[in-house]
């Protein structure tokens, strides 16, 4: 059974357009309010949701349909504020409560937002819980009697108990002492959290994307702009950066020479060092993985999977091989021995450790990767838009694969949070992999 409004990562859109709007939002909390009334309750008798946001202006909006939607169905919620994805994640699990929600679009810019809902276990929702919750959107909206109605407090100290989870997934034999980093927070859910993590373990930190304002979320800023973080990483001598994007669940990094290194390098950076501790079974990526990152595991002998694309689908496969190492391209990484989702902040901390604990730089922790060319060009379509019912592209895509045999690979997939189509292509040299990823882009845009 198919989705009807849960994509690969929660519920989202343009606000105030359908389904991102303040009457879908509370059909949305009630519905999920119904399925939790299922579950059992906290401390206080009655399921219990914490709810947290990135910084987007519409979020004060959502959030307050959000809680009367929930309210409606008889569950308490707890409200954070303005806090990063995984620390949601985190606090839900910690404080055992039934479920927690994010509203956030991650690295979508300010006019768009989201919901996205956390298990009792601080994972992504089972697909079985996600239909259970579509299926009791449609149905009538009701509220439970006023002796049941759900309560709602503010959870005053999930910031620093956060800071404290972050710090305790770096060694305690070890510090930042001595390290210059500048810290891009993409004006988003991070801008108090991160900052003070990096300080507090030792390292001198600039910040910058951290005074956000509603509208700036993503804005020239974060992992999906990281020209301002390799600018600053410059002109302030820092030794690396660190950008997250706007709910901060993504990583992207900055050696002291402003190089960028994308999370298919981060990736290989933490699993080459806990090598150093012991064997390491596998890691997973996803469809969209450099070819390099599974050459080199081999060579480690570090077995590799390659999942959807999707973080959600990445600890999927992370779980059923048993392995505890994973992430994309885009800077979604996971690192179950230190959480149970991916998390820029402690991603950033786990590649900090490989750095202190061998004497390397960023640089020079990574040279054993040299990634394949690969160019991905986006196409904006109309949603619910089809490919490969396009027989023009898909009759390049054949050409494409044919000429490069086992040089290079093709890959056409559509977004799972945005109305695109993306085409990517793998070679052995940039040329080749820019002409045909267009001749490929140029079928599906006729």
């Amino acid at each position: 059974m198919g989705r009807k409004y849960f994509g690969t990562d929660g519920v989202r859109g343009l606000v105030g357009k359908a389904p991102i709007t303040p009457e879908f939002v509370m059909r949305l909390g009630y519905a999920a309010g119904k399925v939790l009334a299922k579950s059992r309750g906290t401390v206080s008798g009655r399921p219990t949701v914490l709810i947290g946001k990135d910084t987007r202006i519409s979020g004060y909006m959502l959030e307050a349909a959000l809680e009367s939607g929930l309210a409606s169905a008889g569950v308490d919620v707890m409200l954070a504020g303005p806090m990063p994805t995984p620390a949601i994640a985190y606090l839900t699990r910690a404080l055992r409560l039934s479920a927690g929600v994010v509203i956030s679009a991650s690295h979508n810019p300010y006019p768009d937002n989201g919901i996205k809902f956390f298990s009792a276990q601080g994972t992504k929702l089972p697909d079985e819980v996600e239909l259970a919750i579509e299926a009791a959107i449609d149905e009538p909206l009701e509220c439970v009697t006023a002796d049941k109605l759900g309560r709602a407090k503010r959870l005053d100290d999930a910031a620093g108990r956060y800071i404290e989870f972050c710090k305790s997934s770096f060694p305690n034999d070890l510090d930042l002492h001595g390290l210059k980093i500048v810290v891009d927070c993409a004006h988003g859910a991070a801008y108090h959290i991160a900052p003070h993590v990096f300080h507090e373990l030792g390292a001198e930190v600039v910040a910058i994307g951290a005074k956000p304002d509603g509208f700036n979320i993503n804005a020239g800023f974060g992992a999906t702009a990281p020209a301002a973080l390799s600018a600053a990483v410059v002109e302030n001598q820092a030794d690396l950066g660190i950008a997250l994007d706007g709910d901060a669940d993504r990583l992207i990094m900055v050696d002291a020479d402003g190089r960028t290194y994308n999370g298919d390098e981060l990736l290989y950076v933490i699993v080459a060092d806990r090598m150093q501790l012991g064997p390491v079974a596998g890691a997973v990526g996803t469809l969209m993985t450099n070819m390099a990152l599974e050459v080199a595991f081999k060579k480690m002998g570090v077995g590799f999977a390659r999942a959807k694309v999707g973080d959600r689908y990445v600890l999927e496969v992370m779980q059923e091989k048993g392995w505890l190492y994973g992430g994309e391209g885009s800077g979604h990484l996971l690192c179950l021995d230190k959480h149970s989702t991916g998390d820029g902040i402690i991603s950033a901390l786990q590649v900090l450790t490989a750095l202190k604990r061998s004497g390397q730089s960023l640089k020079q922790a990574a040279s054993g990767l040299i990634l394949f060319p690969q160019t991905l060009i986006n196409l904006k379509v109309a949603p619910g838009f089809k490919w490969d019912s396009n027989a023009a592209a898909v009759a390049e895509k054949e050409a494409v694969e044919r000429e490069l045999g086992e040089d290079g690979r093709v890959l056409i997939r559509a977004s799972g949070t945005e109305p695109l189509v993306r085409v990517m292509v793998e070679a052995k040299e940039a040329a080749v992999a820019e002409q045909m990823a267009r001749r490929i882009a140029d079928k599906l845009a006729a």
